[in-house]
C-alpha cells in the first residue's frame, strides 16, 4: 500500500486527468494507482493525502468519523467575536448546519510562500487570518461558512489532516508516509 502526502499548489485539480488541460496531481506525482483522500479545490492549496488503501481511504472521507482538518484561511476584513462565535457554533449554508468547529484569530500572517497568482490587494481593505478546523468536508465549506458570517475567504490553505501536517514539505513536493505516521492514521 502507498501512502503520500503532497502539497497542492494553487490552480492544480485535486484529480489525475483533465479534459481542459489544467494542471492536476499527474503534473507533480508519477505514481500510478493512489487516489486523493478526500478533495482540495482548484483554488486552495495546502495538504492532499493519496492513497491506494481502500478501507483507510473510506474511513477519512466518511463524515461519520469526524477526521479534523485545520485550514489557515485569509479573509477581507477583521473578523469580530460575533463572526467568530458563529463559525465556532455553525452556519447555515445551503441549507445545511455546519458542525462546530475549532476557529481562533492568528495574531500574525502564518509562514507560507507567495501564492501564484497573489491575492488581490486593496488598499483600504484590511485582512485576517483565521485557524479553522473541521471535522466534516462539504463542498467549498470553508469558503461558504467565512461568507455567511460576512468575511469572505481570499485565500485558503489546507496545513494538517489529522496529525499530519505540511511541516518539511516544500509547495509542489510530496513525500511517503512513515510507518509510525501510517500506524497513526489507523488507529484514529
Amino acid at each position: 500500500m502507498r501512502y503520500i502526502l503532497f502539497y497542492k499548489p494553487y490552480g492544480v485539480l485535486s484529480q489525475f486527468t483533465d479534459e481542459n488541460g489544467r494542471q492536476t496531481l499527474k503534473d507533480y506525482i508519477p505514481v500510478p494507482d493512489v487516489y486523493p483522500v478526500g478533495r482540495l479545490d482548484w483554488d486552495s492549496e495546502g495538504l492532499v493525502l493519496l492513497t491506494d488503501d481502500g478501507r483507510l481511504q473510506h474511513r477519512l472521507s466518511d463524515p461519520q468519523y469526524g477526521h479534523p482538518r485545520t485550514y489557515w484561511v485569509q479573509v477581507e476584513k477583521i473578523p469580530d467575536e460575533l463572526a467568530l462565535e458563529r463559525l465556532a457554533t455553525g452556519v447555515e449554508i445551503q441549507k445545511y448546519q455546519t458542525k462546530p468547529a475549532r476557529v481562533s484569530l492568528l495574531s500574525l500572517e502564518p509562514p507560507l510562500p507567495p501564492r501564484d497568482p497573489p491575492i488581490r490587494d486593496r488598499q483600504h481593505i484590511p485582512t485576517a487570518w483565521l485557524e479553522l478546523t473541521l471535522t466534516e468536508g462539504k463542498n467549498r465549506q470553508v469558503r461558504r461558512m467565512t461568507a455567511a458570517v460576512g468575511f469572505p475567504t481570499l485565500r485558503l490553505v489546507r496545513v494538517s489532516i489529522g496529525l499530519l501536517s505540511l511541516n518539511g514539505l516544500s509547495l509542489g513536493s510530496w513525500r511517503d508516509l512513515t510507518s509510525t505516521e501510517v500506524k497513526a492514521l489507523k488507529r484514529k
